[in-house]
């Protein structure tokens, strides 16, 4: 009589391998990032309070500053191209440029079979452009005007767009494509190209003088706690499966047969 799922189940668990095993790959996991999710909140709270309270001034002046000509603030530090390549940095943060790339995500999670991981990416992307908005019009903090902005802006300065919707469009399509791959190099190597432009997206816009350091910061970590909810509930999804593993399937294979996973 062949196993049935429940059978398969109650056997990985009697399994002291199996059960160390599913434990330290799928629980352990999700504690983590459930703390780093707490942690972002606490980070931004915290941050969106000091900024309101006017108590991170000198600080933003500071940092902003530092990234000036001390004879000229009109001049960001460097030569005339990299103030260019800061442009270019800051493009990869705007509307436009997310927008291709969330459809070519999508279009390649499509073709892979994968149409349901494509909704929930394109939930994901609309949810932060909507929170952001939100956040943005509650705070309405003022832009910087100590320099000259070396971008067109024309929405309230905390916390940073770019910045925000960098790091959830990024780290989300990273975490969802994580979650739909099987070699572990090449997941490091696309979160890693995830965090980097992310970070080179916030350092830009202040770099342009754009934003206050602490606008940046808190878009960090609001698009960063963004990304972590994806990321959690894309593995809900799929361990109910609503939405395909790696294997391109909706089966709970993860826990049909833990040593596999």
């Amino acid at each position: 009589m062949k196993p049935t799922n429940i059978t398969k189940t109650k056997r990985a668990f009697l399994n002291p391998k199996g059960l160390l095993r599913w434990i330290g790959s799928r629980e352990l996991s999700v504690l983590i990032v459930i703390f780093a999710l707490m942690a972002s909140l606490l980070v931004f709270v915290e941050l969106a309070d000091e900024v309101m309270e006017g108590d991170t001034g000198e600080f933003d002046r500071a940092i902003l500053l530092s990234m000036r000509n001390p004879l000229d603030l009109s001049d960001p530090i460097g030569p005339r191209w990299v103030e260019e390549i800061g442009r270019d940095f800051t493009a990869l943060g705007g509307n436009a440029v997310l927008t291709l790339l969330t459809l070519a995500v999508v279009g390649f999670l499509a073709l892979e079979g994968k149409g349901r991981m494509a909704i929930v990416l394109i939930v994901a992307t609309l949810g932060a452009l909507s929170l952001s908005t939100v956040l943005k019009h509650y705070i309405d903090r003022d832009r910087p005007t100590l320099v000259p902005h070396g971008s067109v802006v024309y929405t309230a300065s905390f916390p940073s767009g770019h910045s925000m919707l960098a790091a959830s469009t990024y780290l989300t399509m990273a975490a969802l494509l994580i979650r739909t791959l099987k070699n572990r190099r090449i997941k490091a190597y696309i979160l890693l190209v995830a965090v980097v432009t992310t970070i080179l997206v916030g350092v830009s816009r202040v770099y342009l003088g754009v934003h206050w350091p602490t606008d940046v910061i808190a878009g960090w970590t609001a698009g960063a706690g963004w990304a972590l909810i994806c990321w959690l509930l894309a593995r809900w999804l799929q361990l109910h499966g609503a939405v395909e593993n790696e294997n391109g399937t909706t089966t709970n294979s993860a826990i049909e047969n833990p040593e596999k996973s």
